[in-house]
């Protein structure tokens, strides 16, 4: 990587966890220069907007979720056991050590809905590839005999998203993991009352 690419590289990854946490709308140029230690000229040499700036750093973290998911889930062989792991991956939505400020799926998602369609159709992306891998391994947990047949692999991965992005914003908002806890309870014991394994 070349010192200007580095540079790039680093002035997104300083401003990705401010932009998560305050918001697209809510974020200074002059807290990401301070964050960066760089010069004004210097962070315009590499985005033409706050904006394009914005969507970069959306974009790291959303691949940053992606890879830590797929990751995770290669780490299992069951279609029940990836489920389960999926829905166990994050126990506590407080803990900010692997991405400061919360989901960026969910972060980005409010923030932008009706104000910047380049970072929503990024937003968008995840959801669709992050619920067909799902429905895909429910699909193939059914053909290995290791779920139920009467599982519906798109309905059950969009309700196991939808449910663990709802507990996510529910837990940083009241301040508990128990929404998470709970969640992650329930979604446990419908995945292993579907398997046969």
């Amino acid at each position: 990587m070349k010192k200007s690419e580095r540079t790039r590289q680093m002035i997104i990854e300083q401003a990705a966890d401010i932009f998560n946490e305050k918001g697209v709308a809510g974020t200074s140029i002059d807290e990401v220069l301070q964050a960066a230690k760089v010069a004004k000229g210097c962070l315009y040499g590499h985005f033409e907007s706050k904006d394009e700036l914005a969507c970069a750093s959306a974009e790291y973290l959303l691949d940053k979720v992606t890879h830590r998911r797929n990751n995770l889930l290669q780490q299992h062989k069951t279609a029940v056991d990836k489920l389960i792991a999926y829905a166990e991956m994050n126990p506590n939505p407080l803990d900010d050590t692997f991405i400061h400020g919360g989901c960026p799926i969910l972060n980005f998602g409010v923030d932008t809905d009706d104000t910047n369609p380049a970072i929503r159709q990024k937003v968008q992306g995840v959801i669709k590839t992050a619920t067909r891998h799902l429905a895909l391994i429910i699909k193939e947990g059914v053909t290995a005999g290791e779920l139920s047949p009467d599982i519906h692999p798109e309905e059950f991965a969009i309700k196991l998203f939808a449910t663990m992005e709802g507990a996510f914003m529910m837990s940083r908002v009241m301040g508990s993991p128990i929404p998470m806890k709970t969640a992650m309870k329930a979604m446990r014991k419908e995945i292993i009352n579907y398997s046969l394994i």
